[in-house]
């Protein structure tokens, strides 16, 4: 048996620990264990051989989760003002009923897909907490592309996320070549396939990629923003942060990539992308029913 099991919190001594990872799965195979990893707050895969691993104390887990906490919450309270603007107002009319009119508000919709049901699970509450309405799918980053097309058919949201894990194999420095990364070829694969069923990038607004992905090839394949230019690590939330930022701007309204990118933790050096419309919109009036 080995020094390490599925669950545990651990750092690896050949990066100086800067990434905390939980262990996945430990293959045994007679010579020295290899151990798959994943990012605890940022959108990694990884493999290690169990003799670069270090388990972490629960003292230093503890603070950065709550330094990732932080950073979260700041952002946050910068989204807020945003969705605070949006809030429905009474509007004053002729031939109402006694009781003002009311407009009522609808930000984009979301079809979030994700590859590691934790973070599904994160970005889940953080859309209802911006009071964005999302679904949310557990998709293996391989089988994305396979099933892409028949949920935005159902599902038909104004935002998608294609995210998980992904990263640059190890030993690998071509950052030209596919076949040097995770699953950047799969998030490619299933922007092609979202594009096939919406190709115009006003009507259907994309996030695709998650660590160190191949940014431009993603671009390339349809996607309005993408990871990660710079090939660093970004967090678990930013397509949350990207989404909040599409849906909350109005549908008249041509939002910069900056404006986007300074919306989320990692900011320019993980994230990027290209001009996008809001999704946005205001009715009136609401229904006096309750």
């Amino acid at each position: 048996m080995g020094t390490f099991k599925a669950g545990d919190i651990v750092a690896r001594k050949s990066y100086g620990m800067d990434v905390l990872f939980k262990v996945v799965d430990v293959k045994h195979n007679g010579k020295e264990n290899l151990v798959t990893l994943k990012g605890i707050t940022y959108r990694i895969q990884a493999d290690a051989p169990e003799s670069d691993l270090i388990l972490q104390p629960q003292q230093r887990v503890q603070e950065h989760h709550m330094q990732m906490r932080q950073a979260v919450d700041k952002k946050c309270r910068e989204a807020s003002v945003i969705i605070n603007k949006c809030r429905p107002k009474k509007a004053y009319l002729r031939n109402t009923s006694k009781e003002n009119a009311r407009s009522f508000s609808r930000p984009g919709k979301v079809l979030h897909i994700d590859g590691d049901s934790d973070y599904l699970e994160v970005c889940l509450d953080q859309y209802k907490k911006f009071g964005i309405e999302a679904v949310g799918m557990h998709i293996p980053e391989k089988e994305q592309a396979g099933c892409i097309y028949k949920l935005l058919q159902d599902i038909k949201p104004d935002i998608l996320v294609l995210t998980g894990h992904d990263g640059l194999l190890r030993g690998e420095k071509n950052y030209f070549s596919l076949n040097s990364y995770r699953n950047s070829k799969h998030f490619i694969a299933a922007v092609k396939e979202a594009r096939r069923y919406q190709g115009d990038v006003d009507s259907l607004a994309i996030f695709a990629g998650a660590c160190q992905s191949m940014y431009m090839e993603i671009l390339n394949a349809g996607a309005n923003f993408a990871s990660s230019p710079f090939r660093v690590l970004i967090h678990a939330l930013d397509p949350v942060f990207v989404c909040q930022k599409i849906a909350f701007a109005k549908v008249d309204r041509v939002l910069t990539p900056s404006e986007v990118i300074n919306n989320t933790i990692t900011g320019v050096n993980g994230i990027g992308g290209i001009e996008t419309r809001g999704k946005y919109r205001d009715g009136f009036p609401s229904e006096p029913y309750k």
